[in-house]
């Protein structure tokens, strides 16, 4: 096995912990000595011990002497836990191989330095493209302390995400069903519109059949506040609920809200809520990602104010037509081509006859440059 092997192992343990380490990133690390792997680790949850720690008390002296094979770049600073890159060094291992820097200020070529400086051979850059995707939630949230945003929508063939009469359940099939509840369980908050929580009075929890999920944040653009106090998102106690309104919407109405246990925001002084100030409180309470499972007015809303990175789109084999059957995105819509929104990095799955779409939005400072390589990448690998 070559660095290249070893490091898609650690990218590999890395994804064990999907969905729990927020608002740290997630990171795999494996020791090798003589050809052998000798110890593994992952990051599990903030707060815990990273990933090196775990494969260093595996090694135990075995480390000593041995290459380091890690997902991002050790960090240099004291949190809740040491500095890895002081842990590594400590161990007396002898090389260590990156996926990627860490763009943390707090990082940021501080561990490779350390590491440098008490002799160690590092390598900087091995598969730092699949480095960066897993880790793009962490990415755009460090560096633009906004939070990652998951588009999703499940539509027929032509387009439609009810009937003309409003039936919509269900659209797609059950294997459809479950990967949304895959997302939810990954994801640190869940969106939608007053209008979802009207019509469907849905409770936007996670539901895995082996029990395993976890719930995301709860968040409605209600800028009326007229969700209702006998909602399932105000009343089941499965998850926080965030209901994000306008200076406009009635006093009695936001403190019975309040009074009923949901977080009430004001987010703007206009007729709509203010999504980006919205988006910009959830990253700064660490809710790093957010899957809309919005309507067509809220999804366009996001696209418009260029606050979404992926889409996702579930396509049923069916056919539905008519003129008034709602479409996943509607509002006013973009007048020329031009100015229409552009996917980029495009996937197809097939689930049981379904079909999942996936796809980046294209636009500067998003996906494109997230994670930039550090001025000093160029330094690292030499």
């Amino acid at each position: 096995m070559n660095d290249e092997d070893y490091m898609r192992e650690a990218l590999t343990l890395a994804r064990h912990a999907e969905g729990r380490t927020s608002p740290n990133p997630l990171v795999g690390a494996v020791i090798v000595k003589d050809g052998r792997i000798v110890g593994v680790g992952w990051h599990r949850k903030a707060g815990t011990p990273h990933a090196e720690v775990h494969a260093l008390r595996m090694a135990g002296e075995l480390a000593k002497g041995a290459t380091l094979y890690v997902t991002l770049e050790p960090c240099a600073h004291y949190g809740r836990t040491g500095p890895c890159a002081k842990a590594v060094a400590e161990a007396g291992v002898k090389r260590v191989v990156i996926g990627m820097g860490d763009p943390n200020p707090l990082v940021a070529g501080k561990g490779i330095k350390i590491l440098r400086d008490a002799g160690i051979d590092v390598k900087c850059g091995v598969l730092e493209d699949e480095a960066r995707k897993l880790n793009e939630v962490f990415l755009k949230w460090i560096e633009t302390k906004m939070p990652f945003v998951i588009l999703k929508t499940a539509m027929t063939l032509d387009g439609k995400i009810a009937t003309p009469t409003g039936d919509s359940q269900w659209i797609t099939n059950e294997a459809s069903r479950l990967r949304v509840h895959h997302y939810r369980d990954i994801c640190d908050g869940i969106l939608a519109g007053i209008g979802t929580v009207l019509s469907d009075n849905p409770s936007l929890t996670c539901r895995l059949p082996d029990g395993t999920g976890h719930n995301p944040v709860r968040i409605i653009a209600d800028s009326r506040a007229r969700t209702p106090l006998t909602s399932n998102v105000v009343t089941d106690g499965q998850a926080r609920t965030i209901i994000a309104v306008t200076s406009q919407a009635q006093a009695e109405r936001v403190k019975a809200l309040s009074e009923s246990g949901v977080d009430v925001w004001t987010c703007g002084d206009g007729e709509h809520v203010d999504l980006r100030l919205l988006m910009e409180r959830l990253a700064a309470e660490n809710i790093c990602s957010v899957f809309v499972e919005g309507g067509g007015m809220v999804n366009f809303s996001l696209l418009e104010a260029g606050l979404v990175d992926k889409v996702l789109a579930f396509v049923a084999p069916k056919i539905v037509g008519g003129k008034t059957a709602l479409t996943p995105v509607e509002g006013a819509g973009f007048a020329a081509l031009r100015d229409a929104v552009e996917l980029t990095d495009l996937t197809a799955e097939m689930l049981d006859g379904d079909l999942l779409l996936s796809a980046y939005v294209k636009r500067p400072g998003t996906r494109e440059s997230y994670g930039k390589k550090l001025a000093d990448d160029r330094q690292m690998r030499k």
